[in-house]
């Protein structure tokens, strides 16, 4: 009997060792299974991150041009985002053309955490550049003539798309069909960064050929439609660059030029759906698409690369307008590789 209870004692201690390794061992499992479990979920998270981007777009003002660039952008993104099999969160932002409404939406943007901010126009990305400073969001500006006028060059964080304009080829488009031209008018906003450089490039190219010119200037539409109105019986030919504010106002100054027998030159396509009569430039559709395309690049790599100037050379003509103004455009053919003919958009 006393043999038969030490077994039994024995047998208690080692099932109850038994017991107690089995439950620590278990919880160890336990413990490395639920190490693993939150890795793995860190890594999805960390991936889905990564996969993922919030983009601001911030629009200057409406206007044809600025609103065909907006809306290339997005289409490029959304085509990227599903070739890639990521998520692209964006937003639109418009600043009526006003620095202190810029301002606020730039101070907004960087305080939501935005990965990349979109400015379109020279004012908005100057005020997003200014705003982005602090924690070095991308910045990568579309439509900005000449970057290094406007400051936006030699940032590290700031690049985008140049829609540089080559106002000697639409003086030479000017003077191709209307050789008999005494004098011409320059309309554009003294507020413009973007008008800087090709009005002074205007003025030397007609100074050089003797030929006079009346310089007219506003930062309102009011302002814009007085001075065109007042150009009427005074120029052969009105020559704008790629002027936002003049942009804004163009449909209807179009219309008064056109009426008033005046062909209108104009730094961007969209000027000549509206009504003017033709330019040479970029096309804003193709200059959207490789700024969101930069972009991309740019929150993929966090390589920010310098600014790109888009290449430009082709000819747009409002083909109901040279038939208003009775003008034979057919010299175009010879100074351009393109010659882009279109109608006045509804």
């Amino acid at each position: 009997m006393k043999k038969f209870v030490a077994v039994l004692s024995a047998a208690a201690m080692m099932t109850s060792l038994a017991a107690c390794g089995y439950t620590a061992d278990t919880a160890n499992t336990a413990v490395s299974s639920a190490e693993t479990t939150a890795s793995a979920a860190e890594s999805t998270a960390d991936t889905a991150a990564a996969d993922s981007y919030k983009v601001a777009i911030v629009q200057q003002l409406d206007h044809a041009s600025l609103d065909e660039i907006r809306v290339a952008i997005e289409k490029e993104l959304d085509a990227k985002a599903a070739e890639k099999g990521i998520t692209i969160e964006y937003k639109d932002f418009n600043g009526q053309n006003d620095a202190t409404t810029l301002n606020q939406i730039g101070t907004q943007v960087v305080a939501d955490g935005y990965d990349a901010i979109i400015p379109i126009a020279t004012l908005a990305a100057q005020c997003m550049t200014t705003a982005a400073e602090s924690t070095k969001t991308p910045v990568i500006y579309a439509a900005i003539s000449d970057p290094a006028a406007a400051d936006l060059t030699d940032i590290d964080y700031v690049t985008g798309t140049s829609d540089a304009l080559n106002t000697q080829s639409i003086m030479d488009m000017m003077f191709a069909v209307q050789p008999d031209i005494q004098t011409v008018g320059l309309l554009y906003s003294n507020s413009e960064a973007n008008s800087t450089t090709p009005i002074a490039e205007a003025k030397a190219y007609l100074d050089a050929k003797g030929i006079a010119y009346v310089e007219k200037t506003g930062n309102t539409n009011d302002e814009i439609m007085t001075a065109a109105s007042s150009m009427v019986g005074q120029v052969d030919a009105v020559f704008t660059p790629t002027d936002n504010v003049v942009m804004a106002a163009a449909a209807a100054v179009s219309e008064t030029l056109t009426k008033g027998g005046i062909p209108f030159y104009t730094g961007a396509d969209s000027f000549v759906t509206a009504g003017a009569f033709a330019t040479c430039g970029v096309n804003y559709t193709e200059l959207g698409t490789y700024t969101a395309d930069m972009a991309l690049d740019i929150l993929e790599t966090g390589v920010v690369p310098a600014y790109h100037v888009m290449d430009g050379g082709i000819i747009t003509v409002n083909t109901e307008t040279a038939a208003a103004l009775g003008i034979d455009y057919s010299a175009f053919n010879d100074l351009a590789g393109q010659v882009v003919e279109v109608t006045t958009a509804e």
